[in-house]
């Protein structure tokens, strides 16, 4: 039975994120992507059982899985939170039809985002994801947050598509931007420092004022140096993937908690 009304099958977002221990990995993995052994430690129950409602959310479209660049046998679990949000809605639909919860994360306004609220991004080039996360974050506030970034081992220069893919996509111009390493903002202050690489992750230093800790599980677009129209596609992914993280990053920032003790 599949229609709404008393006696029918609550929608499969609900049973899915009813389960306590399914709610509470949703919870983990909505500040940042995962490995299994951290959801385990984070949440205090057994791998295997750890595992098996992964494996449902997984099934449910909700989480996905991406192969560790920096150790291949491991894999970081990523919560899906436009799908998430259009399952919500559709549940909500299922109640009742006067339910109508906001299509997309809102955009804070002026008074709700401060120039004091800082943003680190980090990669190991610095060439390509943190580069374009920075560009993305003070585009959408219109420069109200203080965004760097950074890269552990950073390239000579940023990669020629994430310059185009910028500009075509998001008409912002960093044509005159270098990548920075690491150690140019240690005694820098920061309330968030996001990783978007695996290996960065492993060797990103802690800073001495605790901020904020995520990590996003963002494959590298391209191995290679060239340029050109076979090589754009994946710039174009990665991208779009970073901008809906930044665009549901908007309004953690926003709430009054985004300075609380670290993740």
């Amino acid at each position: 039975m599949t229609r709404s009304g008393h006696g029918s099958i609550p929608p499969a977002f609900v049973r899915l994120a009813g389960h306590p221990l399914r709610w509470r990995l949703l919870t983990e993995l909505a500040d940042s992507d995962y490995r299994v052994r951290e959801l385990v430690t984070r949440v205090g129950q057994p791998q295997n059982l750890i595992s098996y409602h992964l494996r449902l959310l997984r099934d449910g479209g909700l989480v996905t899985a991406t192969r560790s660049s920096f150790d291949g046998r491991d894999s970081y679990y990523h919560l899906d939170l436009d799908r998430c949000a259009d399952a919500l809605r559709d549940s909500a639909a299922a109640l009742h039809p006067a339910l109508h919860p906001q299509a997309a994360p809102p955009v804070p306004s002026d008074d709700q985002l401060s120039p004091r609220i800082s943003v680190l991004f980090v990669c190991t080039g610095n060439s390509v994801r943190s580069p374009i996360a920075e560009a993305l974050l003070r585009h959408h506030t219109a420069g109200r947050v203080t965004v760097t970034s950074a890269g552990s081992r950073p390239k000579p220069r940023l990669h020629p598509e994430t310059v185009r893919v910028l500009r075509e996509e998001f008409d912002i111009d960093v044509s005159g931007q270098r990548p920075r390493h690491l150690d140019t903002v240690a005694g820098h202050r920061f309330d968030r420092v996001i990783t978007l690489c695996d290996k960065a992750r492993e060797v990103c230093p802690e800073f001495s004022h605790h901020p904020r800790r995520a990590h996003w599980s963002i494959p590298e677009p391209s191995t290679a140096g060239d340029s050109g129209p076979a090589g754009y596609p994946p710039f174009e992914r990665t991208a779009a993937e970073i901008n809906t993280r930044i665009r549901h990053l908007l309004p953690v920032l926003a709430a009054p908690s985004h300075q609380e003790a670290p993740l």
